[in-house]
């Protein structure tokens, strides 16, 4: 059985919120709710994320409904009573949105969204919101810091093998794309999302032919305006010296052998060994790509001890976020029929009521702080940041094309403090929180102990 044919976006979530909704449902409980969707804390040697999924989370949401096989199924369980599943069939989201455009650079503790529905739509959706926005921004903030130090050379993501699945690879490829990457060797992402793919050719290839050389010849033939050359299969040197080889026939016809590929070995020195070889044979344009598990600061490192390489390919690295895959994300109930909500749990803070983040520059545009306010605040000279996507369970506007969210990103990385950029150890970002949301925090927090703790 084909388990693609049974997705169902509406059974994306865990048991217990559909336990809850039900105990809501008896309850009478339809008062609108707000949650709030924020990171708590950064990864170990990070200082910002990228936002990213947004677009997805919305066109999940629009199409929400419980129908056929779905509702079956629940009914099937044993677990709900007929009244809910009949609810469940008219359920539709038809609450609002607040989000933070995909592309914006964003710090901890501030919104990437606010829910705000009848209790049981927003509650239902929980799920979906944390999946959905998770996995995208830790890619795209993983692709970020790549990108950043690629330092203006070419990044294709390589990831899709490694990913943790068929769906999480298009993810990934779009993630990546949005936050700078050239493209991607994913070709369903490539026909998805428009993104320019790229490839050469595996060891495989070239072992399965007698000669190396005649692996080179084949694939030339095959795609001479695109040739690009995996030379490190016996000896990357000497591979070389075969790709000037191939290079030189390819002149004649009237073609030009486009790069070399390295995947292995010290990368820095062969890098420099190879671009000699290519220089000394006037192939000056022919192009050095590398690959093999490189991540962010493999590349400061490569660039750092000068590697000839124009290019990098990058995979599992950035395609799982190997250094921090998973951020301690959360999706709480802040306020409830307009009652500021909070848990008083260790080390789960969270800040109550509907916010809004304003971001600040300095005389040179550059990002200065962000104030956390709550959201019916004025904050003069700042920006605000969370924009309302969806009203009435519809699109406020069309989803922006990927293009203009890759241009966010640049244009905010631009404005990022050159500081919070550092690959190791870099400087925390300033987030100031208002004082009239820390009274109302310090008040809620008061009611909770007194009523809650005696």
């Amino acid at each position: 059985m084909n388990p693609w044919s049974q997705f169902a976006p509406e059974l994306v979530t865990d048991l217990y919120e559909l336990t809850m909704a039900a105990s809501y449902l008896r309850e009478d409980m339809f008062g609108d709710a707000t949650f709030s969707l924020f990171i708590r804390a950064y990864p170990p040697g990070r200082s910002y994320f990228v936002a990213a999924g947004l677009e997805h989370f919305i066109d999940l949401v629009t199409a929400f409904r419980f129908e056929g096989d779905s509702l079956q199924f629940l009914a099937s369980t044993g677990k709900f009573t007929t009244d809910f599943i009949e609810f469940l069939a008219t359920l539709r989201f038809t609450g609002s949105i607040r989000a933070l455009p995909e592309g914006r650079i964003f710090f901890a503790d501030e919104p990437l969204l606010e829910v705000t529905a009848p209790i049981i739509e927003a509650q239902i959706v929980e799920t979906l919101a944390i999946n959905v926005l998770q996995l995208e921004s830790l890619i795209a903030s993983k692709a970020a810091r790549i990108v950043h130090a690629a330092h203006g050379r070419s990044v294709i993501d390589f990831s899709l093998r490694r990913t943790h699945g068929v769906d999480a690879g298009l993810k990934a490829a779009r993630a990546s794309y949005l936050a700078g990457f050239t493209g991607t060797s994913n070709v369903l992402a490539g026909k998805i999302y428009g993104i320019p793919i790229f490839g050469t050719m595996a060891h495989s290839y070239v072992t399965s032919f007698e000669h190396e050389l005649e692996s080179f010849r084949a694939f030339a033939r095959a795609f001479p305006d695109s040739t690009v050359l995996l030379i490190d299969t016996y000896d990357t040197l000497k591979g070389a010296l075969k790709a000037v080889q191939v290079a030189r026939e390819m002149a004649a016809e009237g073609k030009a052998l486009r790069g070399v590929r390295l995947d292995s070995g010290d990368l820095a020195t062969l890098s420099r060994g190879v671009r000699r070889i290519l220089d000394d044979a006037g192939l000056n344009h022919v192009e050095i790509l590398a690959s093999g598990s490189l991540d962010e600061l493999k590349i400061q490192d490569l660039r750092d001890a000068g590697a000839a390489i124009d290019a990098y390919a990058v995979g599992t690295h950035m395609g799982v976020s190997a250094d921090a895959p998973y951020f301690d994300i959360a999706y709480k109930l802040v306020e409830y029929e307009d009652r500021p909500v909070l848990k008083l749990s260790s080390g789960k803070r969270t800040w109550v009521g509907r916010k809004q983040v304003f971001r600040h520059y300095d005389d040179q545009g550059k990002m200065l702080e962000d104030h956390l306010c709550l959201a019916d605040e004025e904050h003069p000279g700042g920006e605000g940041l969370l924009e309302e996507v969806v009203r009435k369970g519809k699109r406020v506007k069309p989803a922006a094309p990927l293009q203009a969210i890759r241009q966010r990103v640049e244009g905010d990385f631009q404005r990022l403090p050159e500081a919070c950029k550092h690959l190791r150890e870099p400087q925390r970002y300033p987030v100031r929180i208002s004082p009239s949301l820390q009274d109302l925090e310090e008040q809620t927090t008061r009611k909770v102990r007194r009523e809650e703790l005696g």
